[in-house]
């Protein structure tokens, strides 16, 4: 196969890529946007979206997915950050929509967003976690900075215990919803 040809063939798995975004209700991308030249695979054997992937990074991702509709949310280890996406499957790739939101932050610096996606991967050998693998973008670009997190065990994914209610977008709370004052007896009252 030609350079040529090569350039082609990505160019238009491009163009039908952007087609295919646009048509699920993201939006076009501008003209300029970097996207992922991925092509989707198939998920590996008994592998499920659902669920809570870790990364150092982004910290605690919980998706959830109904049919081809995938949504998470996760919250950065410091808490100064949380996020949400919605997107949509195919195969062992998710291309989503996403926003961050700063806790404690209003105005037009108060939130970032862009596009990214993931593609889910299962490494050779016994006993190993499954993995998402991807990359998140500003604005209209699907790539930018990398995206790796490890899906844990056990761990059922929860969207409503991440950011959106209250005093919890605006720092209060400790984000599983127990109160820090649990079991300290109530100051005495001023007459």
């Amino acid at each position: 196969m030609s350079m040529h040809h090569k350039v082609l063939v990505i160019a238009t798995a491009g163009a039908l890529s952007l087609a295919a975004f646009g048509a699920i209700g993201c939006g076009p991308s501008g003209p300029t946007a970097k996207l992922a030249q991925i092509t989707p695979g198939d998920m590996p054997s008994g592998a499920d979206w659902a669920g809570v992937y870790y990364s150092e990074l982004y910290g605690f991702l919980h998706l959830v997915k109904q049919g081809s509709s995938v949504s998470g949310k996760w919250i950065r280890p410091p808490k100064d950050r949380w996020g949400e996406l919605n997107g949509t499957v195919t195969g062992d790739t998710i291309r989503f929509k996403w926003v961050e939101h700063t806790v404690g932050a209003v105005g037009p610096n108060s939130k970032r967003d862009g596009h990214g996606y993931f593609r889910y991967k299962r490494p050779a050998g016994d006993n190993v976690d499954d993995q998402v693998v991807g990359e998140i973008g500003r604005h209209d670009d699907e790539v930018g900075d990398p995206w790796d997190a490890i899906k844990q065990r056990n761990m059922a994914p929860d969207l409503s215990s991440i950011g959106g209610s209250g005093s919890r977008d605006l720092g209060g709370g400790d984000w599983d919803g127990d109160s820090k004052e649990k079991g300290k007896p109530e100051a005495p009252q001023a007459p």
